[in-house]
């Protein structure tokens, strides 16, 4: 044994004796025996890899089904008005900070889900980037995480009602102009040994290209999630073969160059996306529900569910688009991908936290199951 190993911890230890047991071990075996989640358990495999304790054989083998989600990760921080807004002057709130970003989000939502998740982003090197890797390393492995001196960590900064809805938002997304083609490319091999791959909008448009002509080459699914209207000019021109896109009908308005005010005119939304090469489709619409389509089933739409007490919008949008790739990937119908992703979205809505703190993919079965 070599003296220049860097000493193990008590879980790191526990894991090594464990694969040194039985070298073919999976993942979630490990994280039985350890107590801890699957995402946790990867990343104290890679820490014990970088130590130099394992050289990387065996259960590596069983790491095709990750699902790699690409794109922001932010520091949240959230201020709840405690009486209507008055401009131009001090407002009382209190506030709190935590882990977010829509790709992050995404990631968080799939791991609690049991998904295997990796996220790629770029952050600074900060005290915000240290947080945001608190909060997410149980759930995701961050290896591939680049970080860069002199860069400030992505930011996300809403302003709340009292009713839970965005009065304001502010958003310093600067790093990901850093998240290019040549980043990724750096871990090609294992995005195109990918269960599917999430990116987010925050991505420049010649890394939404590159992904989207990478994953069609490797056919490995691609999954893309729009972040504002205003970066719906970041997909690429041509869309043939990307597997999903999960927007909105404000996304849809402004990169369809229409106005959805009937349910006809968003049906014919839905539509135009198919006929543009996406092979799957939703567009959510808030309050009223979603429309979804695709070639084998058609357009359909789902009410959404009703939510009288609102704790804070933030997440909820992303937490449908987690629930809908998981229930996808799961080999559902069509009708219950939406309402799987209606059902997290209401009940993240329902929590004060981005990520519901009570996911788990049985929980999200049982209240699908009482849906029906």
């Amino acid at each position: 044994m070599k003296q220049d190993r860097q000493k193990m911890n008590e879980n790191e230890e526990q894991i090594y004796r464990s694969i040194q047991n039985d070298p073919y071990i999976s993942q979630q075996e490990l994280a039985e025996i350890v107590g801890l989640s699957r995402p946790a358990v990867a990343n104290l495999i890679s820490g014990l890899m970088r130590k130099g304790w394992i050289l990387g054989k065996g259960y590596i083998l069983n790491e095709e089904n990750r699902i790699i989600c690409i794109g922001g990760a932010n520091v949240d921080r959230k201020f709840y008005l405690k009486e209507a807004v008055q401009l131009g002057t001090s407002n009382p709130v209190h506030s709190t900070q935590g882990a977010g970003g829509v790709a992050r989000n995404v990631a968080e939502n799939l791991g609690r889900l049991g998904r295997k998740t990796v996220l790629m982003t770029v952050a600074g090197m900060d005290a915000d980037w240290e947080a945001i890797k608190r909060a997410s390393e149980r759930y995701m492995d961050l290896d591939y995480v680049a970080t860069f001196s002199g860069m400030a960590t992505g930011s996300y900064t809403a302003v709340l009602e009292e009713n839970g809805n965005l009065h304001v938002a502010l958003a310093d997304m600067d790093a990901y102009d850093e998240l290019t083609p040549e980043v990724l490319a750096k871990n090609e091999a294992l995005l195109v040994n990918a269960g599917a791959i999430v990116a987010d909008l925050n991505c420049p448009q010649e890394t939404i290209c590159y992904l989207k002509a990478m994953s069609n080459e490797a056919g490995v699914p691609l999954i893309l999630v729009p972040v504002s209207s205003p970066k719906m000019q970041r997909l690429p021109e041509n869309l043939d073969g990307v597997s999903w896109l999960i927007c909105n009908r404000d996304e849809s308005e402004t990169y369809l160059k229409m106005k959805i005010e009937t349910e006809t005119d968003w049906k014919l939304a839905a539509q135009k996306w198919l006929d543009l090469g996406i092979q799957n489709v939703v567009v959510t619409n808030g309050k009223d529900g979603a429309i979804a389509g695709n070639a084998e089933e058609g357009i359909l739409y789902e009410p959404a569910i009703v939510v009288r007490n609102i704790q804070d919008v933030t997440g909820a949008g992303d937490a449908f688009c987690s629930a809908v790739i998981h229930a996808w990937l799961s080999g559902r119908s069509l009708r219950d991908i939406v309402r799987a992703g209606s059902i997290n979205a209401a009940k993240t809505l329902m929590s004060e936290s981005t990520v519901r703190q009570d996911l788990s993919a049985a929980k999200l079965k049982q209240e699908l199951e009482e849906l029906k």
